[in-house]
């Protein structure tokens, strides 16, 4: 009778709809963790696999845009960055002991937009550099997806220019697949060309008979997936349609870069470029709507992330009219990750569900 009695207590009292519903013991109970965070509360069904793919899709029209002016050599170093930013991921992440997430495409995206940001003919070893730099150093070392300061694949890009100019700036020049012959000609960027001009005739006759059509359709020299600025611009145009980025940093970027050059230019058209000029050539676009707009290393709010814009374009436009390089875009944004955290602090999002929460 007394064990009939004690099997009795220990079964599970039925619930309101009279199951059986299972009883946890105070132990069991106590040993759950407690989860405390802040509103919102609401998931969506987004995940970071997803985001990951549509960037990449977006990229799509940049990357045939450079596979067709730069053939082969462009495919092969699109290849060498991916296989090896994934290859790089995954064994620091067992080195470390941590959950392997290649799954995820975020180091496939790296290696895709390192080779976006290399000479389609930087030599094997330059790509493989890059991408353990951006992987290791501009990534894992920070603790992974999610806690880097900075855009990995910029890290890596600025690290290569500083360490190898001249593997970082012989520029191959832009062919038609079709009109390929078998020695490659490389040349100068506009932008360079631009720079060189006003250091030596201190005018813009380097550049005079540049038709701007050539740079917006992808038809001059530049890093591979940077030379066309309607693809990006399609891909661009793509992100912001699928809510993967917001409008608020690539139009303040461009837009802060359009009036400083028409100021400057209208003071003096013979030594400053045109707007259209700066917005068409060198990789303005894909930092703009590519880079700067990275969801970790940008400001969290829409006020936030203008002040973000305007730093870069304001960064940007000091570099190439008075720095050593003729581009800038990859420093200014770099300089604006550092800044994040305090923009992020100086612009406080309010409280969910009140008026003027932030944004």
């Amino acid at each position: 009778m007394a064990e009939e009695k004690k099997e009795t207590t220990s079964k599970p009292a039925p619930n309101e709809k009279g199951n059986k519903a299972p009883v946890k013991k105070k132990e069991e109970a106590a040993a759950e963790p407690l989860v405390l965070s802040s509103s919102p509360h609401i998931a969506s069904g987004e995940s970071i696999p997803l985001l990951m793919h549509n960037v990449i899709l977006a990229l799509v029209p940049g990357l045939l845009v450079g596979l067709y002016f730069f053939g082969f050599d462009a495919l092969r170093v699109l290849l060498i960055t991916t296989v090896t930013a994934i290859g790089f991921e995954v064994l620091l992440q067992r080195i470390m002991h941590r959950t392997v997430t290649v799954g995820d495409l975020s180091a496939a995206l790296t290696g895709i937009l390192l080779a976006m940001n290399l000479p389609a003919g930087a030599p094997w070893w330059l790509c493989v550099v890059g991408s353990g730099v951006a992987i290791i150093i501009g990534k894992q070392l920070y603790g992974g997806l999610g806690y880097n300061l900075f855009n990995p694949a910029l890290v890596a890009r600025v690290v290569l220019l500083i360490s190898w100019p001249v593997q970082m700036t012989t520029w191959p020049k832009a062919q038609p697949f079709f009109q390929r012959g078998v020695d490659t000609v490389t040349g100068a960027t506009p932008l360079g060309r631009m720079k060189e001009s006003i250091l030596l005739h201190h005018d813009l006759s380097g550049i005079a008979h540049l038709s701007l059509i050539d740079p917006f359709l992808g038809h001059v020299g530049g890093s591979l997936g940077e030379i066309s600025a309607l693809a990006l611009i399609i891909g661009g145009l793509y992100l912001i349609a699928k809510r993967v980025i917001t409008w608020h940093i690539p139009f303040s970027f461009l837009g802060t870069v359009l009036v400083i050059a028409a100021l400057f230019h209208g003071i003096d058209p013979n030594r400053y470029a045109p707007p259209q000029f700066h917005l068409v050539t060198g990789g303005l676009i894909l930092g703009a709507f590519f880079m700067a707009t990275d969801l970790v290393t940008s400001p969290v709010t829409h006020r936030g992330m203008l002040v973000f814009g305007v730093g870069c374009g304001l960064i940007t436009m000091t570099i190439r009219f008075w720095g050593g390089y003729p581009e800038g875009v990859s420093f200014a944004i770099l300089l604006m990750n550092a800044a994040t955290p305090l923009i992020d602090r100086w612009v406080k999002p309010g409280t969910f569900g009140t008026r003027g929460n932030g944004n």
